[in-house]
């Protein structure tokens, strides 16, 4: 029921929000921040569950560890980068955004490289020659 908790947040801070603006506007981009930041905090240990999970689960099936790690230092990434664009968004940064989007994708890609180089060896294994 955490959700109810998320919901109820983000419409309060909606709220709070919608009446700054018409009296001080620029103090609505701190109820965002701090907003996402209380947002952030309640799903911290939903996150640090599935990492659990995860490394039990790479533990289990023999699975590279530097593997599990990059999936979940990606996965901070596009959580994170996705947060930042957010805020740009609601403060009408758009180009400040977008180049948060093409940064976080391009460190995302650079960052996949060893995954993405051990699938291919396994699969060129498998192919016959």
């Amino acid at each position: 029921m955490e959700i109810i908790k998320i919901i109820g947040i983000a419409l309060i801070a909606l709220i709070i929000i919608i009446l700054l603006r018409q009296y001080k506007p620029e103090f609505a981009i701190y109820i965002s921040l701090l907003t996402g930041t209380l947002i952030l905090m309640l799903v911290m240990d939903k996150l640090t569950g599935i990492i659990s999970l995860l490394q039990s689960l790479q533990q289990k099936a023999s699975i590279n560890s530097t593997f599990i790690a990059l999936l979940i230092k990606i996965t901070g990434i596009a959580f994170l980068s996705e947060f930042a664009v957010s805020i740009c968004k609601d403060s009408g940064e758009g180009a400040i955004a977008s180049k948060i989007e093409i940064g976080s994708k391009i460190i995302i890609v650079s960052m996949s490289i060893p995954i993405i180089s051990a699938l291919l060896e396994i699969i060129i294994k498998i192919l016959p020659t």
